[in-house]
């Protein structure tokens, strides 16, 4: 069975048990396993681990303290070019769109997330998971 291990990054650990609704059929289903990190260096930390060998997908909030998400975007485009990045932000800037774009992000979202479009980006991207419906949050 095909395992897409995503890697969820935010300074909001509410944040985790959404998405963790969201990607809950996909979780049960055994195939999504989703990791959170509170920080973009908790992030790096996990990537190095045996814990986040597998990760192909990060979804990471840009405005985080410490190191930020663009920082972390940057990090990860450089030592791990085959993970995908969507980033994700509260504040709502063509700028942010256009700078993670430019550093090779897959997309960018503004909260609240629209969870249909993301579930079909992912959708997309992944097509192992098209048979089995994320829950709606």
């Amino acid at each position: 069975m095909v395992k897409i291990h995503v890697l969820l990054v935010d300074d909001e650990e509410d944040v985790y048990f959404i998405f963790k609704h969201v990607f809950k059929d996909w979780i049960k289903s055994k195939k999504m396993n989703l990791t959170f990190s509170i920080s973009g260096e908790d992030a790096l930390n996990v990537l190095k681990s045996d814990e986040g060998h597998d990760v192909i997908l990060i979804l990471s909030d840009i405005n985080m303290p410490g190191m930020d998400g663009i920082t972390l975007l940057k990090e990860v485009s450089k030592r791990y070019p085959n993970i995908a990045t969507i980033m994700i932000s509260g504040y709502s800037s063509n700028e942010y769109k256009d700078k993670v774009t430019e550093l090779g992000a897959i997309d960018y979202f503004e909260k609240p997330v629209d969870f249909e479009k993301l579930t079909n980006l992912i959708k997309n991207k992944f097509p192992e998971l098209n048979d089995t419906q994320p829950g709606a949050a």
